[in-house]
């Protein structure tokens, strides 16, 4: 394990181990309610400093994505190698484990079950934290309204209590999202059949290389009706794909997984660790100011990272060891301000008291008829346009992804060459400019089509012109001449510098990050027959187009 543990460090800072001899017990069996069992791996220091393993904390990850792959490596030995027990558990049907996987279903039943299992176990100390990223952030959330006294503390990290169902929004599809985690647990078998360790772990390491099953994603993405992509893609139904794109939010086929009114009810310590480029970051920012306003005092940590970005990971541990390790025994954890930030642009940590911080105030930035960004609106004028065609769609560059690759801040003058991306560019600051906070922008649009999407994104332009994206998001508008369309881009912290440009830029699409608006009105996942739009944005008084971003 000396091995994994220094790759482990080399990836991500991490505490210093306390040992590198570790060891671990696979394949325990954890009964279910249901009469269902659990496989489990229990990983744990061979030395402790406090002579018995029933005297260290258990850190608990449940996981659909595998024990032995490289989450199942860096859970396991890394925090065993800092003097912390692990249990790790593939989530029902998964990597061994009875039933099927159903995503997010069975995770409240099954983690109390997995909690009580054990607090019957000679080596369990008492103290146990809930920690695990994505997914396994959300089989926490699952439970934390109902843990038993044993549970000390949470670490979720790129997660939020909503997971999937905040990717839900009306009119739109997060294609590229879904589709990817449709892939990523497609190895699991649907009978529950256990495959080989050596097997798994190729597995991962054959997914994250550059090749044939990228382009087998891509291809897929291109299907039409969008319902239809994970048969291409798996050559059957996946129901975790199909509840996303054939349901509402408030769908009774649905009921019980959001699990965001229950964070209120929360008792137990929480540290939260995210990235500003992350997929949940909006939710899990959300859930932070839930627990403020119920009177508890939990921690959040936003670094420059996009979902599963090693850095970030290295963080989610270090809380883990650092924090969570302090809480479970009682002792006091390092001190630390509630909300530390990272600011992107300046480049450094920063501590604060809240979230959003004090002191920033709303500033807008109006669109202006001549592609420039101004204080005030612009005087009459024609509305800026431009042909979308969902068989040539804007793609989507950089930003929040699932998939690693390309991900978080990236130039994007090439996707602003193209004719169907409006630019308005700021003059260069004279002095530097920071905004923390949400970005919000309230743009009038037209369409010739009964719909449209409108995709906004903030750029940061340097004096050399690279236009690097802060923050972005889209909404889908039912058009009827000049429609005002709200969009909420994701919440950031990014110092502008003197010399820099604001940019904002105004599209009717980001494919396959979201699945391409067709122009036919129907709904977009059954829609077929692609329509060319004519877009229109509209900046005169009586439509003000303009972006606020909370500055300093």
């Amino acid at each position: 394990m000396t091995a994994l543990g220094r790759l482990a460090e080399r990836m991500a800072p991490l505490p210093p181990a306390t040992s590198r001899r570790v060891r671990v017990e696979r394949g325990l069996r954890i009964p279910m309610d249901d009469g269902a069992t659990l496989l489990a791996d229990h990983w744990a220091p061979r030395e402790t400093r406090a002579g018995s393993l029933s005297e260290i904390p258990v850190v608990v990850v449940r996981t659909a994505y595998g024990r032995g792959g490289p989450l199942g490596w860096l859970y396991g030995p890394v925090l065993a190698e800092r003097g912390l027990q692990v249990l790790i558990v593939s989530t029902r049907g998964t990597f061994g484990s009875d039933g099927e996987f159903l995503a997010m279903r069975n995770e409240r039943a099954d983690g109390l079950a997995t909690l009580r299992w054990l607090a019957g176990q000679p080596w369990s100390s008492g103290q146990v934290i809930l920690a695990g990223s994505s997914y396994f952030g959300y089989t926490q959330w699952a439970i934390a309204d109902a843990l038993p006294p044993e549970v000390k503390a949470m670490v979720p990290h790129i997660t939020s209590s909503r997971l999937a169902l905040g990717l839900m929004r009306p009119g739109r599809v997060d294609l590229e999202t879904i589709t990817n985690f449709s892939w990523n647990t497609a190895p699991q078998r649907r009978d529950g059949s256990s495959l080989p360790a050596a097997q798994e772990r190729r597995g991962y390491l054959l997914r994250s290389m550059v090749g044939a099953d990228r382009r087998r994603i891509a291809n897929a993405m291109n299907t039409l009706p969008v319902t239809d992509v994970d048969q291409a893609l798996l050559g059957r139904t996946s129901e975790f794909f199909q509840q996303i794109v054939r349901h509402d939010p408030d769908s009774t086929y649905l009921e019980g997984l959001d699990r965001s009114g229950t964070v209120a009810d929360v008792t137990v310590p929480v540290s939260s660790v995210t990235g500003w480029y992350d997929i949940f970051l909006a939710d899990q920012l959300q859930d932070f100011t839930t627990l403020v306003d119920a009177g508890r005092k939990p921690r959040l940590t936003v670094g420059p990272w996009w979902h599963a970005d090693p850095r970030g990971m290295g963080a989610s541990i270090a809380q883990v060891v650092e924090w969570g390790s302090a809480v479970a025994t009682g002792q006091e954890p390092p001190p630390r301000a509630p909300v530390r930030l990272y600011v992107m642009g300046a480049d450094e940590w920063r501590d604060f008291a809240s979230w959003p911080p004090t002191g920033y105030e709303p500033r807008q930035l109006h669109l202006r008829a001549d592609g420039t960004l101004a204080g005030t609106a612009g005087s009459a004028a024609p509305p800026s346009t431009f042909i979308y065609d969902p068989n040539d769609p804007t793609p989507s560059l950089g930003g929040a992804k699932l998939n690693p690759t390309g991900a978080g801040s990236v130039d994007n003058r090439k996707l602003e060459e193209r004719p169907d991306v409006l630019t308005f560019t700021g003059a260069p600051l004279t002095d530097d400019l920071e905004v923390i906070g949400q970005v919000t922008a309230e743009v009038w649009v037209g369409a010739n089509r009964p719909s449209t999407d409108v995709f906004v994104r903030l750029c940061d332009v340097d004096p050399r012109g690279t236009s690097l994206n802060v923050c972005d998001d889209l909404v889908h508008v039912d058009t009827d001449g000049a429609t005002r369309a709200t969009v909420h881009l994701s919440p950031t912290a990014y110092r502008f510098k003197k010399g820099h440009r604001l940019r904002v830029q105004v599209s009717a699409g980001a494919f396959p990050r979201f699945a391409r608006n067709l122009g036919g009105g129907e709904p977009a996942e059954h829609a077929t027959t692609a329509h060319t739009t004519t877009f229109e944005l509209f900046h005169d008084e009586a439509h003000p187009s303009a972006v606020t971003i909370p500055a300093r």
